[in-house]
Order: C-alpha cells, then structure tokens, then sequence
C-alpha cells in the first residue's frame, strides 16, 4: 500500500511541475513563472522588465541578457519558450489559386491499315 502511494505521490508531483509553452514576450510574470520550470516570480519579473526596457525578444537565446538567467536555464526551457502566439493558433489555409479547367484532348482519327498481299 505504502508503495502504491509513493508511486500516486510521484505520478502528482511529476504532472504539477510539468512546464507548458508560454510566449515569453506577452505574458505577465505570474504566468512565466508559473510555466517555466525553474523560472520562479522573482527570474519572471526580470524577463518582463528586461521586455519592457528593450523590446520584444527576437531568440530565446536573448534571456541570457536577462538578469538571473544564464546559458543552462535557457537550454533547459528553450523549448517551452515562444516569441509569438503563432505556434498555437490554427495553422492558416490559403486559397488555392484559379485555374481554368483544361479541356480534354480530342482523339485523332487513325487512318485505316492496309492489306498486305
């Protein structure tokens, strides 16, 4: 039994700590926090500041700039970081373009054959 809840208690932990993407140039520094795994308030606030001081970022290489965080905390969310919210908005379908339709090919009579005598 003992084990069972060991494992139940780890299953829970493991889904909580789970990081979600998060577009690091729009949230606020409770979401950031709350996305990153080991961004905590304090990491989040100084990526908004740092947003609102310079701008969007252009790479998630740039949170290196970010008071707090270094080369291996922007390794280990690189992945989870977006810079626009286009990832997760429905892909956009374009129109295909008008083509007239071809008109089919009109067969060319063959000329009978002759006999061989």
């Amino acid at each position: 039994m003992k084990k069972l809840l060991v494992v139940l208690f780890i299953a829970f932990c493991s889904f909580s700590v789970m990081a979600k993407p998060v577009n690091i140039n729009t949230a606020d520094a409770k979401t950031i926090g709350e996305s990153l795994k080991g961004i905590g308030l304090k990491k989040a606030e100084a990526i908004v500041k740092y947003r609102t001081e310079k701008g969007p970022f252009k790479t998630v290489d740039e949170l290196d700039n970010v008071s707090g965080i270094g080369k291996k905390t922007v390794e280990s969310i690189k992945n989870d970081v977006l810079l626009s919210d286009e990832a997760t908005a429905e892909p956009k379908v374009e129109a295909a373009p008008s083509v007239a339709p071809v008109p089919a090919a009109t067969p060319v009579p063959s000329e009978p054959k002759a006999d061989k005598k």
